[in-house]
């Protein structure tokens, strides 16, 4: 999660998640800082919740859906039911490299939708220098209570999210 020319990467925020529906909120509670134009990549092993914090933030855009992962479809366009930016949700994990993902042509609604990249870590930086980079673990302690909890890892990257209070948006 390094920075780059067009913004230096700010502190990042971590929170802990203890269940899947507090990673939809959380997703939630994130869209209402999203804008067209963000880019949102997302990393983590399976199972760890990309899916269900992305299911979180297409509810609080207000696209249609259902939001499911879209591993075999590679990307699908979730267009807002409040007048708002479409959700375009992309599943990298099946792509090799940054031509493949540049084959799917996503710079051409960049600009007008909400761009989510699961398993992007690595390639889809370069689909923008302003970018939030979320990478999500799961707990490896052995105590069934914690066995639900997720560790996140928000990084803003690119001067963007300068004035973006996530701090406060993202507290639960």
């Amino acid at each position: 999660m390094d920075g780059d020319a067009q913004g230096a990467v700010m502190p990042v925020i971590e929170l802990e998640v203890p269940d899947a529906e507090a990673m939809q909120a959380l997703g939630e509670r994130l869209a209402t800082v999203l804008r067209p134009g963000d880019l949102v990549l997302l990393g983590g092993d399976l199972g760890a919740g990309k899916t269900t914090l992305t299911q979180g933030i297409g509810a609080g855009m207000g696209v249609r859906g259902p939001i499911a992962s879209p591993t075999f479809i590679i990307a699908r366009v979730h267009p807002s039911l409040v007048e708002g930016a479409p959700l375009v949700h992309v599943d990298a994990y099946r792509l090799g490299d940054w031509d493949e993902l540049e084959d799917l042509d996503l710079e051409a609604t960049l600009d007008e939708a909400v761009t989510v990249v699961e398993w992007g870590e690595g390639f889809a930086e370069g689909l923008a220098g302003d970018r939030l980079e979320i990478h999500i673990d799961r707990s490896t302690s052995a105590s069934d209570e914690a066995a639900d909890v997720r560790r996140v890892r928000i990084a803003r990257v690119g001067t963007r999210w300068d004035d973006a209070d996530l701090n406060a948006v993202l507290s639960p």
